[in-house]
């Protein structure tokens, strides 16, 4: 089966550094050290309120990565004109509320669509990779591709939370197969962990998983580099398996 990529998101080692607002630990140190335990990218989230990556650290990142960054932001304007001016490789628009602990569902693909269309078209002319986080839903896999999206990333974490409901394993296998029959790149992410990760990898239209909090948490038991790798060789367990 074809190598599935495995990004790591390292916001949550910016959230380790800003529970004291210090320097350390460096979230760009920890994508290198990422990269070289063979993760294929690097996802950091820039939100709006700042919470843990920072606008110096997406500066260093877009030049510090030597695989592919990938920019998960909202749809705002500002966010747009910073991605304009960067150009990573990809951005992931995500849904956005300040109150959330972390990310709690997909983009609403259906509200305020021509807000979505306009950022991806200006994405999109900029050159760089265009993917929508949404709900492993057939109408928002639709409606993606309607709006202008390359990729899309399945929101694993009904999966993540109720993996012992196989309608969740389910929904995934359906829009996965279904955003490929279409055209679309499938990615997935959100709750992955090394114990639950090989079901999802094992779905071989999935190209790309974005994996993060576990990494980082697992991290501080085993050390980062182990942890990459330890999650790179379930899902490559997964796929020759499968």
């Amino acid at each position: 089966m074809k190598h599935q990529r495995l990004y790591i998101n390292i916001d949550h080692i910016a959230t380790v550094r800003q529970a004291r607002r210090g320097a350390s630990p460096d979230p760009v140190e920890g994508a290198i050290a990422c990269e070289r335990a063979g993760a294929d990218g690097i996802t950091a989230h820039l939100r709006e309120d700042r919470r843990h990556i920072q606008d110096d650290d997406v500066e260093r990142l877009a030049t510090a990565i030597t695989t592919v960054f990938n920019l998960e932001m909202a749809c705002t304007d500002e966010m747009l004109a910073l991605a304009e001016r960067l150009r990573p490789h990809q951005v992931t628009l995500v849904p956005e509320r300040r109150e959330e602990v972390t990310t709690e569902g997909g983009l609403d693909v259906s509200h305020d669509p021509a807000r979505i269309a306009d950022g991806l078209a200006r994405l999109n002319a900029a050159g760089i990779r265009t993917s929508l986080f949404i709900a492993p839903d057939l109408h928002a896999v639709d409606r993606s591709l309607a709006l202008g999206a390359a990729a899309i990333e399945l929101h694993t974490g009904p999966y993540a939370h109720g993996a012992s409901d196989p309608a969740t394993l389910r929904a995934l296998r359906d829009a996965s197969r279904h955003g490929a029959s279409i055209g679309l790149a499938v990615h997935a992410g959100h709750g992955l962990t090394v114990e639950n990760v090989q079901p999802v990898a094992a779905i071989p239209e999935i190209e790309e998983l974005n994996i993060g909090h576990s990494v980082v948490s697992r991290a501080i038991f085993i050390g980062l580099a182990d942890a990459v790798r330890e999650l790179r060789a379930a899902m490559d367990a997964a796929r020759a398996f499968s």
